[in-house]
């Protein structure tokens, strides 16, 4: 019997002892630890949103942790304790089925984009497997006032009548749109200051056809954050977001418009006779000068474009002259 009590005793006591060491210590240092900079509470609609989230399964498939890794750059800087200051328990999840969605406010920052997506998310990713969210929609024969419909793709569209996001869809999208990592001090030097004048080789020679590795660098930055939106044929989707082939600013001799726009972003511009109401994201936060010209030159080459090419000296005027428009 005392042996028994002993076995009991102890293991009892090693369970404790991890508890402790695995749960509840690393939690409590957690929550004393501040918020980052620039990290803030979610508004009562995201943390509605969270919850829509949670209920659908979304972290099974998808992370909200960024490790110090090569491969999980396209995601981001690395997290830090501070990001999670206000997001308790954390969804740092395990799997990515999908990929991680630390910072997909900015990388994803359209929220006619996430409608479309949670809609039916081959309309703008056709080799996704991620399911449809068609319940968090309703399709009615006209929108109501004030509310817009979601411009679903004709082929993906209802037959009849118009999709509109209920309630738990325009809260899953504000948590999304949420999900933003605030640039730490040091970096806000490197990425959203003006870059340094850059050298020859980080410049290119003016007028000169961009080929080889600065193309194969700008061709990773769309396809990273430009695709899912423009498409990787340069397409767009008719009625959300424009074609880039073959447009006229894309194709201009002057390119000082294009870098404007990948600069500072774009919201409610007609082209070719729509208005596009959904916002592109500002890059010039996130990217340096070298970066965005390579990916206007990849924009200005691929798809039959031919628009002049540009580089980091004329990204970096512009920067300098700043958002007038």
């Amino acid at each position: 019997m005392n042996k028994l009590v002993a076995i009991a005793g102890g293991s009892l006591a090693i369970y404790i002892v991890l508890a402790l060491m695995m749960g509840v210590i690393p939690g409590w240092q957690l929550s004393q630890t501040p918020p980052g900079p620039g990290v803030k509470p979610l508004t009562p609609l995201q943390a509605e949103g969270r919850e829509v989230y949670v209920a659908n399964g979304c972290s099974y498939c998808h992370t909200q942790q960024v490790r110090p890794l090569p491969q999980d750059q396209v995601f981001g800087r690395p997290s830090a304790p501070g990001d999670f200051a206000y997001q308790t328990p954390e969804l740092l999840g395990s799997e990515r089925t999908g990929p991680d969605l630390t910072d997909v406010g900015v990388r994803r920052g359209s929220d006619v984009w996430q409608y479309i997506h949670l809609y039916n998310p081959r309309a703008v990713e056709p080799a996704s497997i991620m399911p449809s969210f068609p319940f968090l929609f309703e399709i009615v024969d006209r929108a109501p006032p004030g509310v817009a419909p979601a411009p679903i793709p004709k082929a993906y569209a209802p037959a009849h009548g118009v999709v509109i996001p209920t309630r738990r869809a325009q809260a899953l999208v504000a948590y999304l749109l949420s999900l933003k990592q605030p640039p730490q001090p040091a970096q806000q030097t490197a990425a959203g200051a003006p870059s340094a004048t850059p050298t020859p080789a980080a410049a290119g020679t003016a007028r000169t056809p961009v080929a080889g590795a600065p193309l194969a660098r700008g061709k990773q930055l769309f396809e990273t954050n430009c695709a899912a939106c423009h498409q990787s044929n340069g397409r767009g989707l008719p009625g959300a977001f424009p074609a880039l082939a073959g447009n006229a600013v894309a194709n201009a001799a002057d390119a000082t418009e294009h870098i404007h726009i990948v600069l500072f972003g774009l919201q409610g511009k007609t082209i070719d006779g729509v208005k596009y109401a959904s916002p592109m994201p500002a890059w010039g936060a996130q990217f340096d000068d070298r970066q965005i010209a390579d990916l206007i030159n990849y924009e200005r080459s691929a798809w039959g474009n031919h628009g002049a090419p540009v580089t980091a000296a004329e990204v970096a005027k512009v920067r300098a002259a700043g958002n007038g428009k």
